[in-house]
């Protein structure tokens, strides 16, 4: 029999929640809590290539948080670009790729510019790929498969699954395994929509920076001891 604690995610995505509780409650403003939730980043990372995961995807910025004051979107983009520069060389020396999903043209130039540099330098490595979820929405997303089928001229009766997958922002990427929500909120935030449709959720109360590398394993560990079911049985409905 298989142990189904020894299982390990493919694809890891998480909904980065509660930077700004987390600053409130220590006294310190929402930028404050974002700088640590990135910095949070590293043993994450370095905790899924010691696991053995090949894709984490990380939901950083959505479609609808350009609504936020303009003060806390322009210290969001610069912690983006000092988290490039700071990090890129330890992603490289941890064999990380990095790639983005979203509408990549909405940031500001000297940023998009970075981020596609980015992506550049890290394309050979092959130990994780890192999927930065900036300016992404699920349903912003589908809304680009149809405009993108539309001027393709895709005749309708050759849309199914398999041609949708080929134009989302994800194309060639495995659906993810294991979606976690920190912060314990109980809702999806427009994320992945598509692609989440049989993912696993593990939400938990812990504000993610303190979503450490313990608390990784520990989601790793009770997804491997879930049954995957996929709309069919189990093995043990059978048997009954």
């Amino acid at each position: 029999m298989t142990d189904q604690s020894s299982k390990i995610p493919v694809h890891i995505a998480i909904i980065m929640d509660g930077n700004g509780r987390w600053a409130e409650a220590r006294g310190l403003t929402r930028l404050d809590g974002h700088r640590a939730g990135t910095e949070n980043l590293r043993q994450i990372i370095n905790g899924c290539v010691e696991k053995s995961v090949k894709h984490l995807t990380i939901y950083a910025f959505s479609t609808e948080n350009w609504k936020r004051p303009k003060a806390e979107i322009d210290g969001l983009l610069t912690i983006l670009e000092i988290y490039l520069d700071k990090e890129l060389g330890e992603l490289c020396r941890e064999g990380v790729r990095l790639h983005h999903i979203g509408r990549l043209e909405a940031m500001p130039e000297p940023i998009r510019k970075k981020v596609e540099h980015s992506i550049a330098v890290t394309c050979n490595n092959t130990a994780l790929t890192l999927h930065l979820a900036w300016n992404y929405g699920g349903r912003d997303e589908i809304i680009h498969v149809i405009q993108q089928m539309l001027r393709d001229r895709v005749p309708p009766e050759k849309v199914n699954e398999e041609l949708v997958d080929q134009y989302l922002f994800t194309a060639g990427v495995p659906d993810p395994d294991l979606i976690i929500r920190t912060s314990g909120e109980m809702r999806t935030s427009n994320f992945l929509i598509w692609q989440a449709a049989y993912s696993e959720w593990y939400i938990t109360p812990t504000l993610w920076p303190d979503f450490d590398k313990a608390e990784l394993f520990k989601a790793i560990e009770i997804y491997g001891q879930r049954d995957r079911r996929f709309g069919a049985l189990s093995i043990s409905d059978h048997e009954n």
